[in-house]
């Protein structure tokens, strides 16, 4: 697909992107990649991929194989996600719990319009037939005001679980634990509400204003909305090095910089959470080893602490290379989903996951990214997200945590309750 390239010169990038966010939203197939300028090692500072040229939207069917037969299709870019529960195309695994979104599980499309970001440069590049409206399209996102910031009209978040439920739940799974079928597990809760209309690209400046991560993103796709605060990067190509960043251990901040230093000391000193993040860097590992080349797996920085406005995060990163001839997509398809959103041993986790939990985890804890035509990509895991179906009046947020036998039932519900702060005060205080 031959696409007609622009380059512009920005003098206020930060003002350009607000703009060019809220003119987006007239279409109805929207992906939108913020790095907020954190040094991640990415290959573009923000990316806009509006219009759907064409796309693939698919359950749970041989969807690997489908994307891939797309992605060759197409040899273009492409935009979408993958849900977690793609898992059941790749294991002998199912998901039967409750599902009150409806998203597809995987979904992708080829924008007709695509904004590259880096430093203060702008790269356009519109597929051919759609040259004739590219300056038009600029000077309407110069002039494009939007004022309308009001997130919801009446959000009351409710809990899937109650604070019992979840601590009867903690005693199962450290009984699994402790009977030798994992040594550890992620588990993760939702809250939700119902009878609610937002609007979500104010949802999204307020949660990425309070957050500031490195792998933000907004995906619209017709009335399915996600806005994610994502601090985590599934996986990354660029040529033939793969890249994971793993996040396990999580601890809060402080206002005072003398105690904010002593938790995030705590933090990299602590055996627990130290212990949570090598048990997914092995498991990440082992992963990346079905497709890498023989002793190129590295283990780049082990349980760095990385701060962020909500929390202190242990990150890990681990690479490696793989041939040239290596397929793209069997590379997810190897390492899919995340392993820090599983656990460990992966499948017998998965199997844990779904008998304990009580709704289906769809889009969450799944991964948003994109291809690029020469087959690099680059994909976030989607945490710290609030989900949202316009048409059923749904909204959605889910947290989890990693449960090994050092776990402290109460500890790791509070946990949760930090890392959906950024989320339910996005939706409850700003009415």
């Amino acid at each position: 697909m031959r696409r007609t390239k622009y380059r512009v010169e920005l003098s206020n990038t930060t003002l350009f992107k607000q703009k060019l966010l809220a003119w987006a939203q007239s279409y109805r197939h929207v992906v939108w990649l913020d790095s907020n300028q954190f040094k991640i090692e990415a290959t573009y500072d923000a990316i806009l991929a509006v219009g759907a040229e064409t796309f693939i939207n698919y359950d749970i069917d041989n969807a690997f194989d489908r994307l891939d037969a797309y992605r060759k299709k197409t040899k273009d870019w492409i935009f979408g996600y993958l849900s977690y529960d793609l898992k059941n195309d790749i294991e002998n695994v199912t998901s039967t719990n409750a599902d009150e979104l409806g998203f597809p599980e995987l979904f992708f499309f080829q924008p007709q319009k695509l904004f590259l970001f880096k430093n203060n440069a702008l790269e356009v590049k519109y597929i051919d037939k759609f040259e004739v409206e590219l300056q038009q399209d600029l000077k309407q996102i110069d002039n494009f005001k939007s004022n309308n910031d009001e997130v919801s009209t009446s959000v009351v978040i409710q809990s899937r679980l109650s604070q019992h439920d979840y601590l009867n739940k903690i005693k199962h799974i450290k009984a699994h634990i402790y009977r030798g079928d994992i040594y550890e597990v992620n588990f993760c809760q939702e809250f939700f509400a119902t009878q609610s209309c937002i609007n979500p690209l104010a949802v999204y400046k307020k949660l990425n204003k309070i957050s500031k991560p490195p792998f933000a993103a907004f995906l619209r796709l017709e009335d399915k909305y996600l806005m994610s605060a994502s601090p985590e990067r599934y996986l990354k190509k660029e040529n033939n090095l793969i890249t994971s960043q793993p996040i396990k251990g999580t601890a809060k901040r402080s206002g005072n910089e003398q105690e904010d230093n002593a938790l995030k000391h705590a933090l990299l000193s602590s055996d627990k959470e130290r212990s949570e993040n090598i048990m997914i860097v092995d498991l990440v590992r082992n992963d990346l080893s079905k497709i890498a080349q023989r002793g190129s797996v590295h283990v780049k920085e082990l349980c760095k602490v990385y701060t962020f406005d909500q929390v202190h995060q242990l990150i890990s990163t681990v690479t490696a290379r793989v041939d040239e001839n290596v397929n793209p997509v069997e590379i997810l398809k190897s390492t899919f989903p995340m392993g820090s959103m599983t656990g460990a041993p992966k499948i017998a986790a998965m199997k844990i996951i779904e008998a304990m939990e009580v709704t289906k985890r769809g889009l969450y804890s799944g991964a948003l990214g994109y291809f690029e035509p020469n087959g690099n990509f680059d994909f976030n895991v989607v945490i710290r997200s609030i989900l949202y179906n316009e048409a059923n009046h749904y909204i959605s947020y889910s947290v989890g945590g990693a449960i090994t036998s050092k776990s402290d039932a109460m500890a790791e519900y509070n946990e949760c309750m930090l890392k959906a702060k950024a989320m339910r005060e996005v939706l409850e205080t700003h009415k």
